[in-house]
């Protein structure tokens, strides 16, 4: 059996970058993608052969996020089936609300670029989605 290597970063990297997205490394092992058209970033971070991405959908007061804002991130129906949501302690007794996927590569062919172009791009448009979903009740 032939041993194969795990994906690094920097083919990850070199993949969106060929795909028009600005990309940039803030930190060792951690990858900044923009969407160059509507400056929408997300973060990813490869860990073995498990590339993570999550992105900010939005930073609010904790009190906004209520059970009816709860229960609309984690309804069935709400049209958010690529991508999932995660809130967080931010600062100032905020909570950030980000969405989150991650793709399993082996070999970066074909099917593992797809995958991860696939990822990105899920992503981006769910978080205009999840801004338009839940901002009406965030009032």
């Amino acid at each position: 059996m032939a041993q194969t290597t795990s994906p690094t970063l920097e083919q990850i990297h070199a993949l969106l970058a060929a795909k028009g997205y600005a990309l940039s490394e803030p930190g060792p092992g951690l990858l900044r993608i923009q969407d160059v058209d509507s400056g929408i970033s997300v973060q990813a971070v490869l860990e073995t052969d498990i590339l993570f991405m999550s992105l900010t959908c939005m930073v609010v007061p904790a009190a906004k996020i209520t059970p009816t804002v709860m229960g609309i991130m984690l309804a069935a129906s709400n049209g958010i089936s690529t991508s999932h949501f995660q809130i967080s302690s931010a600062a100032n007794d905020e909570i950030a609300v980000t969405l989150n996927n991650f793709c399993k590569l082996q070999d970066m062919g074909p099917s593992d670029e797809d995958d991860i172009l696939s990822c990105v791009s899920f992503l981006l448009a769910d978080v205009i989605h999840a801004r338009d979903l839940i901002a009406a009740d965030l009032q």
